[in-house]
């Protein structure tokens, strides 16, 4: 895979940058994949819903508001995206088992941990354009995330 600073040289302001902090707690460090999104706050209902399918290689973008009040995703959602061939998971929220997750074989980024888990009632939007920050991600967009 290009590294992420390599294609923001090589194509300047048609790369967007999620601006940060993430920080990686999957297994693989590079994510590479067309974007599923989901739009929720403190329910990650959908994202097991989303993670139970055929990944192919997808990644799926989580806009959480940037909450820290609940994880989103944690260690068996992180195993379950792993076995069904998912690319990759980022999160604006978080997460949470860590070490459980540092096992997975994919690469999930996320805002911070939070031993606390979410709600289950279901509420979100699944394959529509989301905000993160000042970023406008839409579905089978290209989402690339390294290190940087």
């Amino acid at each position: 895979m290009t590294p992420t600073a390599d294609l923001c040289d090589k194509y300047g302001e048609a790369i967007k940058v999620i601006p940060g902090p993430f920080t990686s707690y999957g297994g693989k460090q590079t994510i590479n994949g067309e974007a599923v999104t989901i739009d929720l706050e403190d329910d990650n209902s959908l994202v097991r819903e989303a993670l139970e399918g055929e990944g192919k290689g997808r990644v799926l973008v989580v806009a959480g508001k940037g909450s820290i009040r609940c994880a989103l995703v944690g260690g068996n959602l992180g195993s379950l995206a792993s076995q069904n061939g998912w690319g990759g998971i980022v999160i604006d929220g978080c997460v949470r088992d860590a070490e459980e997750l540092s096992t997975c074989q994919i690469g999930i980024y996320a805002r911070g941990t939070c031993p606390r888990r979410s709600e289950k009632q279901g509420k979100g939007s699944r394959n529509v354009s989301v905000e993160i920050s000042d970023v406008t991600i839409s579905p089978g967009m290209k989402i690339w995330a390294d290190a940087d």
